[in-house]
């Protein structure tokens, strides 16, 4: 028998194979080559991934419409692979057959996971199904040859001796066709959307085809070279109400989970487009860019007046600015370099005393005096020491940002107490100290408060130490320098707009 397979498959044609590559077209470039291992086929150039990739993949289907029929007679081209079914036997008995191919020649298509390369081949059923990632794209008209222990049947007029049975002989009598063979019956593919399937029998129906439909765009938005939040956030939202309502039919609790996270991420994608556009959702304005670009930089920002709201050694707006700037200058190792430009531009009515102050109480240490400071020179910078904010043992801090983050904060502080227009008005230093606050508390678009309602007066006072009389007068301050429109100040809360040319010293609060 074993020789008798031998032959048989000596006798069969090779199956056809071909492969489609998608490799880069030179280093450094984005653009991809299209190779096809048919002869008559040429390279194809395209000018990116995604563009290669639906190329390749018409390439392919295009030699599959146009590529004829399996043929009945060919053996597996995945032979010489060495594939499952074609792996020798490892235990302690050989097997008596030299290959274990079945059921009909079919032309399967393999791809790798990373879209990189396309495999056609011609293999029997039993390959393709052992065969990881493998689909049938036709299937021969007769099935293959077999390879079995039992006799070939006998064939008409055979001898007088060979036993006949009774539902042959009413074949050959009546005529009647042969039975077809049964073609095996195959699952239908299982939707998902999240890791989960999909039950084929969700009802309302609407609720199961809006799932399917959502599957099908997450993972097109995979595929995609370049991200678009906006639309991410509508995916998440749509995915957000579609599990709610999967967990109400269904009475799974972490389907409602899953609903809270869609809505978690649709909230983070929503406002990173907002920070990356500079407007609100849905907003056709030109795009701003922030100084500080990312929301966690904004919570550092806030992070830090809030520190040095209740860490302040002095009380008065002029000596919470003063503190603010040296802070932030220092709060990574709780050591800086300043010049004497730095104080002078802060708008302080007598730096001198308040610098001398600070060291007198012990939250400031220099190396000279406080006259030596005011006269230091970019070239000759004065170090400073702050010792409540040097690292402990355990180089922890009060801060949780690292040094890289330090001179970004430090420098949009300064952009910001050394506005052009706040210098000309000749801007106090509660002024400046007004108008960095307010640039941490705003919307996208930059209206005041959470959700552009306003902040409280109470939470405004306790970052600028002024009474409402006072505060006032620095709100018309900031109207007149162009920072402040449509300012509203009532016994509770201060409302308002900031100006277009300060958006890009925002940083948004969180939605």
């Amino acid at each position: 028998m074993t020789q008798a397979a031998l032959s048989e498959l000596d006798e069969r044609v090779p199956g056809r194979r071909w492969t489609v590559r998608l490799d880069a077209a030179s280093r450094g470039s984005a653009a991809v080559r299209i190779s096809c291992s048919r002869p008559a086929c040429t390279e194809q150039r395209l000018p990116s991934a995604a563009a290669g990739r639906a190329a390749a993949v018409a390439h392919l289907k295009a030699h599959l419409r146009a590529a004829p029929a399996p043929r009945a007679g060919a053996y597996c081209a995945c032979k010489a692979d060495g594939c499952h079914t074609h792996l020798p036997d490892t235990g302690r008995h050989a097997r008596a057959e030299p290959w274990r191919c079945g059921g009909p020649v079919v032309l399967a298509v393999i791809t790798d996971r990373e879209g990189r390369w396309w495999h056609a081949m011609e293999c029997c059923s039993r390959c393709a199904a052992a065969t990881p990632g493998a689909k049938t794209a036709a299937t021969s008209q007769a099935p293959g040859p077999q390879t079995t222990d039992r006799p070939a049947p006998a064939a008409t007029g055979a001898s007088a001796g060979a036993p006949q049975f009774s539902d042959h002989q009413a074949a050959a009598r009546t005529g009647a066709p042969a039975s077809r063979s049964v073609p095996a019956r195959r699952r239908p593919p299982q939707a998902k959307i999240a890791q989960r399937i999909i039950p084929h029998d969700l009802r309302p129906t609407a609720l199961r085809d809006e799932l399917i439909e959502l599957g099908d765009l997450f993972r097109a938005y995979q595929q995609r070279t370049e991200p678009d939040l906006a639309l991410l956030a509508d995916l998440h939202e749509r995915k957000a109400r579609a599990f709610t309502t999967w967990a109400d039919v269904s009475g799974i609790m972490s389907l409602r989970l899953e609903a809270r996270r869609a809505e978690q991420s649709a909230t983070a994608a929503r406002f990173q487009h907002q920070q990356r556009t500079g407007g609100i959702a849905d907003s056709h304005g030109p795009a701003v860019s922030r100084l500080l670009t990312a929301p966690t930089q904004g919570d550092h920002a806030r992070s830090v007046l809030a520190y040095v709201a209740d860490h302040s050694p002095l009380p008065g707006p002029e000596a919470r600015l003063l503190v603010l700037m040296l802070t932030l200058r220092t709060a990574h190792t709780g050591t800086g370099n300043l010049v004497g430009q730095d104080l002078t531009a802060l708008g302080l009515t007598d730096p001198e005393d308040l610098v001398e102050k600070l060291t007198g109480c012990g939250w400031l240490t220099l190396p000279g005096t406080a006259g030596d400071l005011l006269a230091s020179r970019p070239e000759n910078p004065t170090p400073i020491t702050v010792p409540s904010l040097v690292p402990h043992e355990d180089k922890t801090g009060p801060f949780t940002f690292g040094k890289k983050m330090r001179p970004k904060l430090s420098g949009w502080a300064q952009k910001i107490v050394s506005d052009k227009k706040l210098r000309k008005a000749k801007a106090t230093a509660g002024t400046r100290l007004l108008a960095l606050t307010l640039a941490t508390q705003t919307d996208a678009s930059g209206r005041l408060g959470p959700g552009g309602q306003g902040i409280a007066l109470n939470t405004l006072t306790t970052w600028v130490p002024v009474d409402s009389g006072e505060l006032r007068h620095l709100v018309d301050q900031l109207t007149a320098a162009d920072w402040l429109t449509d300012a509203a100040l009532t016994d509770d809360q201060l409302t308002g707009q900031l100006t277009e040319r300060v958006l890009p010293l925002t940083c948004p609060l969180r939605a």
